[in-house]
């Protein structure tokens, strides 16, 4: 291998390890050449490639030592199997969707191709050891989405550098005394993104160990340069940021994709820089060709001129790779020709071995079904059909696990009328399949280890007699305090957290006693502090970060969503990030300070879970409650909470609100009402008006919308009122619309019903400013109330007359 030892700003190069990487540059091109030709075979959905980038990314690998990560995009293939993270069966067995980890260990089929995780996660869900690992940071298509969690993986070296508590025990299975190197790769097109932008501005703040590639093919699909980037060139775009011996800021390197000791002493100098000094890089790897367009789903034939198809052919890096052995003599044209030769026969028995692979492990249940419905056509007066669906399943070409049951599903149709063992068979085949393929293509969503939020033991709020009244911002103070005194990996990072304690002094005083790197300012950059936070906690350390208001989780929701939410399930359980997103909403005056867009949250969050705390005391729990478990969450506060005064319980620090428990707040017997967060309040007082004039209402806080009533704690309420109202703060068919199906339909209550279930929501437009606009804009205690009792008159007409 390459020694990693710079002399003179020269690579020792031997002749080994560059027939090596010779030998890996050309294996590495003929799977991409493959992969092409097996999509437009049909055994393959989609196909993306790194061809015209292996020379750049073997620098890269190179550059790399253990304990490093790479946080890619979806051509850098050539990087994680120069790594030995990924070998070339796995590669297909990828393409080809292989649903089994032994086969696709990064995603068990879940991604399409070149989308590398390296497996951080043992069999328990526990982590494994990261400082032995060249760890592939788990991909994501979305362009430029794979840059903010960079962010995070090269802070939390920073922080394992700096934070005196992470030094030695903590710190073993995640850092080296912070030396590890974060790399990041992206195409030029996606560095218009603004997400790459805000994370290059991060970098050059915070300082951290990112060493940052961008491939230049000229292209973005079939959009050229100029209409990407400022001069051209992301470099020369840059350069206000390329730091000097008076100002911080990034190291730009520029290099030709063919110059092979260009790119050995770029990466090596970027790498020891971030590694030394934790001072970033942009290596901007030019002229990068395309052997075979973007992607399997088009030619670039149709956008690029003459002259550039031949740049593609003439500035091939492999063919100037080649050329360089030959002139500095370490191997021979015929020496070459055998590694050349060499290539064509591993790639081909590679894809050979994993397509066998596949279809292997789709038989034995293939078989089954057919045994099972030619035993039932024998049984069955609808033999003949049935013999047809055996037949057509049978000369399926390149079957997959759905055509098998489609034929069960098919021939059981036939079967209802009928009663026989075999259909008790074919029945069973099909319970089996579909816990099968649950496992293969829907299991991990949240961890399964005994981490899990779900497993944290409940333990309410204790409160001793003449227990004393509290703001609640001084609930959730003392129990950061708290955390941040027990635990070193906890720290808090948000605009206005530090200094000057929040905008709600819920951390007041905490920065002056942790430190800066414990309680953190930031700049005004959503994404990036949750990209920070998403890296952090994929490397063990447990993060708390701030969206200041609710209103502006919009920025970094692309993220949340693309990223952190399915991380774990698209890994298949490889992977983790333990994240706590902080924000604050409901309540408060105007348009873009009383958001409570649940429904969007809901739909687009889904592998997160989302507490809705009516108060701090129970935000405090369920704080608790995450610290002990490895799942992300959101926490939405109250806006209109932190001065409200709360009993201070005598068990803060061990409180624990279980995630999917509802909270009945008030018992009833005529009308339930199921509502969250700020409205708890607002449905209580408008309880008490209705109880004045003889209703009563059981009110149910949920406490968590995701997770929602798992043990169906509603339903019980409904069979006992048999009229239900669902209350919230978001815009008609949002987090009203999600409740009612969560207990409607899910827990079939509707069944109970005396009257049509009733959703109270806000107007559907943004609040008004004022006090006027939030009456007119969102629900009230009039609301509720007027509700309640018009529900109540349809039922008891001469009990309760018309109001209004």
């Amino acid at each position: 291998m390459l020694e990693n030892e710079l002399l003179s700003e020269t690579i020792l190069f031997k002749k080994e390890s560059v027939i090596e990487d010779y030998r890996l540059a050309r294996i590495s091109r003929e799977c991409s050449l493959l992969v092409r030709k097996e999509v437009f075979a049909g055994r393959a959905k989609f196909g993306i490639y790194g061809d015209g980038k292996e020379l750049a990314q073997i620098a890269l690998a190179r550059a790399m030592k253990a304990g490093d990560f790479i946080s890619g995009y979806y051509r850098d293939q050539t990087i994680v199997a120069a790594v030995g993270d990924l070998t070339w069966q796995q590669y297909f067995a990828q393409l080809y969707g292989h649903p089994d980890k032994a086969h696709d260990p990064h995603t068990g089929g879940r991604t399409m191709n070149n989308h590398h995780a390296t497996q951080w996660l043992d069999e328990n869900g526990h982590w494994v050891d990261q400082t032995k690992l060249f760890n592939s940071v788990a991909g994501i298509s979305s362009t430029a989405g794979q840059v903010p969690r960079a962010i995070g993986i090269a802070y939390a070296s920073k922080l394992y550098r700096n934070v005196p508590e992470l030094q030695g025990e903590i710190a073993e299975k995640f850092s080296k005394q912070g030396n590890e190197v974060c790399f990041s790769t992206i195409g030029d097109a996606s560095t218009s993104e603004g997400m790459f932008l805000e994370c290059i501005n991060a970098a050059g703040v915070l300082q951290i160990p990112l060493v940052m590639a961008v491939w230049d093919d000229g292209y973005g699909i079939s959009v050229p340069t100029q209409y990407q980037t400022t001069k051209h060139s992301i470099s020369k775009a840059l350069a206000g940021y390329q730091r000097t011996e008076d100002e911080a800021g990034l190291e730009i390197i520029s290099v030709k994709a063919y110059d092979y000791v260009g790119l050995m002493e770029a990466f090596h100098k970027a790498a020891q820089l971030a590694r030394e000094n934790h001072i970033p890089s942009l290596i901007h790897v030019e002229e990068v060709t395309q052997q075979q367009g973007h992607s399997a789903s088009g030619s670039h034939e149709r956008y690029k001129s003459p002259e550039r198809l031949q740049f593609e052919i003439d500035f091939d890096c492999n063919t100037h790779f080649r050329k360089w052995i030959l002139d500095n003599e370490f191997a021979t044209e015929e020496e070459l020709l055998a590694i050349d030769q060499e290539a064509v026969k591993i790639a081909r028995k590679s894809q050979k071995d994993a397509w066998q692979a596949y279809m292997d492990s789709i038989k034995p249940e293939k078989e089954d079904a057919l045994s099972l419905m030619n035993q039932a056509a024998a049984e069955s007066k609808n033999g003949a059909t049935i013999k047809q669906i055996v037949e057509e399943l049978r000369k399926t070409m390149n079957p997959i696990h759905r055509d098998s049951v489609v034929a069960v599903k098919k021939a059981l149709r036939l079967l209802r009328f009928e009663e026989f063992p075999a259909k008790r068979g074919l029945i069973e085949w099909l319970e089996k399949s579909k816990e099968a393929n649950f496992d293969r293509f829907n299991s991990f969503q949240f961890s399964n280890s005994d981490e899990s939020a779900f497993k944290v033991s409940a333990q309410p709020a204790i409160y001793e007699e003449g227990a004393p009244l509290v703001d609640g911002r001084e609930i959730l103070n003392k129990n950061f305090d708290h955390w941040l005194a027990t635990d070193p990996r906890v720290f808090i990072i948000g605009e206005d957290v530090g200094k000057i304690g929040d905008v709600n002094q819920t951390l007041s005083g905490l920065q002056d006693k942790f430190g800066e790197l414990r309680i953190t300012d930031t700049g005004i950059r959503e994404m990036t502090i949750v990209g920070q936070g998403i890296g952090a906690a994929m490397r063990g350390l447990r993060p708390i970060v701030e969206i200041q208001y609710l209103d502006y989780i919009f920025y970094p929701f692309a993220t949340l969503s693309d990223d952190l939410a399915c991380l774990h399930y698209r890994t298949k359980g490889g992977q983790k990030s333990p994240m706590i997103v902080r924000t604050r909403g409901h309540r408060l005056e105007g348009i873009w300070h009383s958001g409570s867009p649940m429904g969007v949250l809901l739909n687009g969050l889904r592998g997160v879970h989302l507490c809705v705390p009516r108060n701090m005391t129970q935000a405090a729990g369920m704080y608790n409650t995450l610290l002990h478990s490895d799942d992300p969450a959101v926490v939405i506060e109250c806006l209109n909470g932190y001065r409200l005064k709360e009993k201070l319980p005598t068990n803060l620090y061990d409180t624990r609100v279980p995630l999917g428990v509802p909270d009945i707040l008030l018992e009833g017997s005529d009308v339930t009402i199921v509502t969250y967060g700020s409205m708890c309040r607002i449905v209580m007082e408008a309880a008490a008006q209705l109880a004045q004039v003889g209703i009563s209402v059981e009110v149910i806080d949920i406490q968590t919308l995701l997770p929602f009533d798992l043990g169906h704690k509603i339903v019980e309420s409904i069979k006992k009122t048999n009229r239900v109202i669902f209350a919230d703060e978001d815009m008609p068919g949002g987090g009203t619309g999600y409740m009612m199906g969560e207990v409607l339909d899910k827990q079939n209550a509707y069944r109970w019903l005396d009257s049509k279930p009733v959703c109270i929501a806000a107007q559907p437009h943004r609040p008004a400013y004022t006090s006027d606009g939030d009456y007119f804009s969102k629900p009230n205690v009039d609301t509720v109330f007027d509700a309640v009792y018009e529900m109540m008159s349809e039922a008891q007409p001469s009990r309760f007359p018309d109001l209004y």
